[in-house]
């Protein structure tokens, strides 16, 4: 009797284990988020979307709206073509602006959608056309060491 009891404890604390590795696995894929509630689809375009990945989230005022459908590149524009799935309990209006932002100094991208004042919303099928781009931390990185080299012929001169 003693070993079936120390058998059922020893296979509950493995399932416990398998439980726990799910979940993880779930975080670092960001699926531990899926949602199956009705969504509408809208499509913006960016230059530049940096590190932003599909699965990634779409926030409003810090509150998760939706995430990020499909990125494609678009090759008559030349232009990262994002899709959004918006959970359908959020509405915006069509004049809406979306920029990628990240989340910290260097962690994760999404994004960032401002509500414009448009009294019309948008539907299934829009694309939100006001965007700004991520902002690239090498891009920067060198225009101020650009802009500090520039400074240094001007004096030396």
């Amino acid at each position: 009797m003693q070993r079936k009891s120390l058998d059922l404890w020893v296979g509950l604390f493995v399932l416990l284990g398998a439980a726990a590795l799910f979940f993880l696995a779930m975080k670092a894929g960001n699926m531990s988020s899926m949602s199956f509630a009705d969504t509408y689809t809208v499509t913006t375009r960016f230059d530049n979307i940096g590190g932003l990945k599909p699965r990634a989230p779409v926030k409003s005022a810090g509150v998760v709206v939706g995430r990020v459908a499909d990125i494609r590149f678009d090759d008559k524009s030349f232009k990262a073509l994002v899709t959004l799935n918006l959970d359908s309990g959020y509405k915006f209006p069509k004049d809406s602006s979306a920029k990628i932002l990240t989340s910290g100094l260097l962690g994760e991208q999404y994004i960032g959608l401002e509500p414009g004042g448009d009294i019309n919303n948008l539907a299934a099928g829009d694309r939100i056309t006001m965007t700004q781009s991520a902002i690239v931390l090498e891009n920067l990185i060198s225009q101020f060491l650009f802009s500090k080299a520039a400074e240094g012929k001007e004096e030396s001169k």
